[in-house]
């Protein structure tokens, strides 16, 4: 096999990853926080403010005025395609009159001597490992990236849900636990339990993101290189400074690298949030078996290639595989990158530079998630069939009254009358008719439907948040 013709590198439909190509759309919030210039201007920033924070500080003899200092910062805030693309050519082939440094870090800090005054240049990187200013970086990036992008995307699916369970709460449907009828709820009451975990399970995710933490020790942790030029100088103060202004917490003793037990917290949670809308995605698929929901055709649409009739719902479907996709990997960061050989290997790098494709995993899960919702109506009809299909679930209410009125062995008699065979309300009722029961008892029964038997789960729908 051969390129295909005309095809540049650069269409969505020469992507090597789904998410590049057929998902771009899906993931493009992303590219600002997941992709290599992303990174690039994120490393930018930690450097311009480690150089700044070295220059309050009266022990190092460097001098940067209010102009020096916001061009400093416009290096960052002004980054742009072509400042990436240099930073790259420095990188893999020389360029600004720097031979190419085969190392991602060393180019950006070349790249800021083409953007400063030479006398900067000795404190570019400064006592610095490229530890020092990766973990930074990419814990800007995944901060901005779960603030700005997946949390208010689990946010809108929860806004989805939480909108069924109040349109719904009424709407009587059947149980099923281990696959068989059981005691009836209602639609919105289930959507109302999803809103809930998808709640606190954002919660958690948003609580990690706060909680990253961020190392800065030099080489081997020690702060070795900085120590032996100051001396005098408090180091470790000045580093947990200067990680509490970019907003993290601080992490120390370290070796060269960040130890990630941050990350790990924080990809648990998201496999947390990831692992409820599988289970959602899960059951919606389910009750569009049943025809319990209906979908909405979209006009011109083909369901099968085959079968003309098919309305599939290839949301969810499409969601719970992304997710459980995530998942996978989300488990493998949470695992690979909580390890290092000694003071470091380099294992890390290259894993660490997949984590934006896991979170483009998550982003089209939870919009495929959000579109399946918004596209699925319930069927009152179906569920009100099934219901009155299976007035055995009226047996737990049979029995709970009647053990109320103080009869021993009320379970007994209604699983004797139920239990393994067609049952019908007349059977129900006339189960009743050789027990001693007042009349106001009968009748109370007698008047049960499936479809009358929720309980509270109209209201419980009040229990979900906003």
């Amino acid at each position: 096999m051969t390129e295909i013709p005309d095809l540049p590198r650069s269409d969505p439909l020469a992507a090597v990853s789904p998410l590049d190509g057929r998902y771009a759309g899906r993931t493009a919030p992303l590219v600002a926080y997941a992709s290599e210039a992303a990174l690039m201007r994120a490393r930018v920033r930690v450097e311009v403010e480690y150089l700044l924070e070295l220059a309050a500080m009266e022990a190092v003899p460097l001098d940067v005025d209010e102009g020096t200092r916001t061009a400093l910062r416009d290096c960052y805030r002004e980054f742009d395609a072509d400042d990436a693309r240099l930073v790259k050519r420095i990188e893999t082939e020389g360029a600004a009159g720097f031979a190419a440094t085969n190392h991602d870090v060393k180019a950006v800090e070349y790249f800021l001597r083409t953007r400063t005054d030479e006398s900067l240049h000795p404190w570019l990187h400064f006592g610095l490992t490229s530890e020092d200013v990766n973990n930074l970086a990419r814990r800007l990036l995944l901060r901005g990236a779960l603030r700005e992008v997946l949390a208010p995307a689990l946010d809108h699916v929860r806004g989805e849900l939480t909108a069924m369970a109040r349109e719904h709460r009424g709407l009587a449907m059947l149980a099923r636990t281990h696959g068989q009828p059981a005691t009836p709820t209602t639609f919105g009451k289930e959507m109302a339990v999803y809103a809930a975990r998808l709640g606190r399970a954002t919660a958690r995710v948003r609580g990690a993101v706060d909680d990253l933490a961020g190392k800065l020790a030099g080489a081997s942790g020690t702060y070795a290189a900085h120590a032996v030029a100051y001396p005098d100088v408090d180091w470790r103060a000045f580093a947990e400074r200067f990680v509490g202004a970019l907003g993290f917490e601080f992490v120390s003793p370290v070796t060269q690298v960040n130890p990630g037990d941050d990350l790990a917290a924080l990809f648990d949670a998201l496999r947390g949030a990831n692992s409820v809308l599988v289970d959602l995605d899960r059951d919606c698929w389910r009750y569009v078996s049943d025809r319990y929901l209906g979908q909405a055709a979209a006009e011109g649409e083909t369901g099968s290639s085959t079968m003309p009739h098919k309305v599939n719902p290839i949301d969810f479907e499409n969601s719970e595989g992304n997710l459980s996709k995530a998942n996978a990997d989300l488990a493998f960061l949470a695992d690979f990158l909580t390890t290092s050989r000694l003071q470091r290997d380099l294992s890390d790098s290259t894993v660490k530079r997949t984590v934006g494709g896991t979170l483009a995993h998550c982003l089209v899960g939870y919009t495929k998630a959000a579109d399946g919702l918004e596209t699925v109506v319930p069927n009152p009809e179906r569920m009100r069939e099934d219901l009155e299909a299976n007035p055995a679930v009226l047996a737990e209410a049979y029995q709970t009254v009647l053990r109320r009125e103080g009869l021993a062995d009320a379970y007994e008699r209604v699983k004797e009358a139920t239990r393994g065979r067609a049952v019908t309300l007349a059977d129900l009722r006339a189960a009743l008719e050789d027990l001693d029961l007042a009349p106001a008892v009968v009748d109370e029964l007698a008047g049960l439907t499936p479809a009358d038997y929720t309980g509270l789960a109209a209201s419980l729908v009040d229990d979900v948040d906003g």
